[in-house]
């Protein structure tokens, strides 16, 4: 049988477009894995708002009607799209909390704008906001709605989002945009120019490494919390783990994120989730 059908349409976009969470939805009972591969794809179907666009407003239109979806679930009439053919029910059935959906679509407003926020605490708030609510989620699908596991969710979320954005660098270069914060660009003499063309250098190397070590950070925190979670929270807060996978090649490369061991995956990441899974740490 083909792994499609094995995983549905929303399992098999999710495992394609975003096989580091994928990843993590397998250490979740199989009855919950429909209700997480339908978040994720909702994630996906937001965050590429900007790339399927030609102008702002027209993200803005994109993004509204997915707001105007989401409540559409919540007042029991959710209109039919594949993504939502699922979600709605896994709303219904593990009472996902409404706001972290709003949380998300509001945050991705924020990518349609060419600007590149002030300072880290500006791109951390953007990466909170993004990744934070869907670990949250995952929560929810796993019977978990409060309490200690919910703030390292929101931590562990910011570092996921603070390295996947460092690593999306040559991405958002070839578009001339940048995610660094303008006070750590100045700071560590990052040039726009070489950064555009493609070029690494050294200012460049400085800032990435500024916001690994804040996404390193931000990991500590939410381990200094783990006397707090409960071992049934574990599989949705797994990704901390694949973020420091991708930290540790970050610092192999001297934090050049042009660099191939930066944009290739940890090849024993799979062996390591499984280790944290059976250890029930994150």
């Amino acid at each position: 049988m083909p792994t499609s059908d094995l995983l549905g349409q929303n399992g098999e976009q999710v495992r394609r477009l975003d096989h580091d969470r994928y990843l993590t939805c397998l250490f979740t009972p199989a009855p919950r894995r429909a209700a997480l591969f339908a978040l994720y794809a909702f994630n996906i179907e937001v965050a590429k708002t900007r790339e399927v666009v030609s102008q702002p407003l027209l993200g803005q239109i994109r993004l509204q009607w997915w707001r105007d979806a989401i409540g559409e679930i919540y007042d029991a009439k959710p209109r039919r799209h594949e993504v939502l053919d699922e979600l709605a029910p896994a709303v219904a059935a593990h009472r996902l909390s409404r706001s972290h959906f709003e949380t998300v679509i509001e945050a991705r407003e924020r990518d349609l704008e060419d600007e590149p926020p002030a300072v880290l605490a500006d791109l951390e708030r953007y990466a909170a906001d993004t990744a934070g609510p869907l670990l949250r989620l995952h929560l929810e699908v796993l019977g978990i709605r409060d309490g200690a596991a919910h703030e390292a969710a929101i931590k562990i979320g910011t570092a996921w989002a603070l390295v996947g954005l460092m690593r999306a660098i040559p991405f958002h270069a070839r578009q001339k945009r940048l995610y660094l914060p303008e006070d750590i660009v100045a700071a560590a003499g990052v040039q726009r120019g070489l950064l555009f063309e493609m070029k690494p250098h050294e200012g460049l190397q400085r800032a990435v490494a500024q916001v690994a070590d804040a996404a390193a950070a931000r990991l500590a925190d939410a381990r200094a919390l783990r006397r707090g979670v409960p071992r049934a929270a574990v599989p949705a807060l797994l990704s901390a783990r694949l973020a420091d996978g991708y930290l540790r090649r970050l610092r192999r490369a001297d934090h050049n994120v042009f660099a191939a061991i930066v944009q290739e995956p940890p090849p024993l990441r799979q062996a390591d989730l499984v280790r944290g899974a059976v250890l029930g740490r994150y």
